[in-house]
């Protein structure tokens, strides 16, 4: 993921700031709830499509193990990313008795309105609804809402929400918390702006600042993301923008997630600066646990030392309070 997403208030700061320009604005183009005719049925899982609580047809991965798994991770991808982002650790975690599901959010992948940002209460309404899906379809496994980066972001607001997701553990990969308290000045006065005169615009990030980062250590996987059809390149104005907030949602709600929760770190991550997430991390309630990869990039699931990860994501599913198997430490504390 690429990128910018915040919190409430913003309207009055953003029409005190900006009121003479509103006047040139549009509004954006949002994803909304679909109304469902009379034969919907409910939500249900196809063997591609995820049917969501209003009729929404998502597209759907599955790695399954071999008889009844012991686990389940239900899998939430990130910014720009699809269900495929789990490719390489659902069929290990297969072998080890571990089902995934991963779906593709609204606006990605096989899902309809690629493009469209849908809003944080569309994709938590969404999450809710396959958490409930996948623990009818598996009552005793362990249940495990896994999300890397983007995805990260909506598992924490999903589990911080009123109405919780049914979930037992809670897997953060790299969340995406890079909101707007620790966004540069520049950055969130460009894109506050940009929201209001040109909300539907599409962005490329330029190359100059794309050959200076990295997202992960395996070069052959992004070249492969790069030529993958599915895959989006650049975002909406009104997609960067719901994702600052979303970022901000998130980096403030880490503390009122009620299950286990695991967060994971690359050291070398240059999409998520280090900062929010060692903030974030630290509101995490007591005993919940953290793991600090000296090797580690942005897509930890996708780079070199991943066998290293998904052996802990293992462990942690079935023991949350089990030593990493790879040595990883914790987290620093923020200064």
């Amino acid at each position: 993921m690429r990128g910018l997403s915040a919190d409430g208030g913003r309207l009055n700061r953003r029409s005190i700031l900006l009121s003479p320009l509103a006047l040139a604005g549009c509004a954006p183009t949002l994803q909304h709830a679909l109304t469902p005719g009379p034969q919907f049925a409910g939500p249900r899982l196809d063997q591609e499509v995820f049917v969501s609580f209003d009729g929404a047809r998502l597209g759907l991965s599955r790695w399954s193990s071999q008889g009844e798994p012991w686990a389940v991770i239900a899998a939430l991808h990130g910014m720009d990313d699809y269900a495929n982002a789990f490719h390489l650790a659902g069929p290990v975690w297969a072998g080890q008795g571990i089902a995934t599901y991963a779906f593709d959010i609204r606006g990605f992948g096989r899902s309809p309105q690629r493009g469209v940002w849908p809003g944080t209460e569309l994709m938590v309404q969404d999450v809710r609804a396959f958490c409930a899906l996948l623990r009818q379809r598996h009552p005793r496994a362990i249940l495990a809402l896994t999300g890397e980066s983007m995805g990260g972001a909506v598992a924490i607001a999903a589990l911080a929400s009123d109405a919780p997701p049914d979930a037992d553990r809670a897997v953060l990969l790299a969340p995406a918390v890079w909101g707007w308290s620790s966004q540069p000045l520049a950055y969130s006065l460009a894109l506050r702006l940009a929201e209001l005169v040109a909300p539907d615009k599409v962005f490329n990030p330029p190359s100059f600042v794309t050959s200076h980062i990295t997202a992960s250590d395996n070069i052959s996987e992004l070249i492969a993301m790069g030529r993958d059809p599915l895959m989006l390149f650049g975002a909406r104005t009104s997609a960067l923008y719901g994702l600052v907030d979303l970022m901000q949602t998130a980096w403030r709600n880490t503390g009122r997630i009620r299950i286990p929760t695991a967060y994971l770190c690359g050291a070398k991550d240059q999409i998520i600066p280090l900062k929010p997430s060692l903030q974030a991390a630290a509101r995490l309630p007591t005993g919940d646990r953290t793991a600090f990869y000296a090797n580690g990039y942005h897509l930890l699931l996708r780079d070199l030392q991943r066998e290293a990860v998904f052996a802990d994501i293992a462990a942690f599913i079935r023991d949350p309070s089990a030593p990493w198997p790879s040595g990883a430490r914790p987290m620093p504390k923020p200064r």
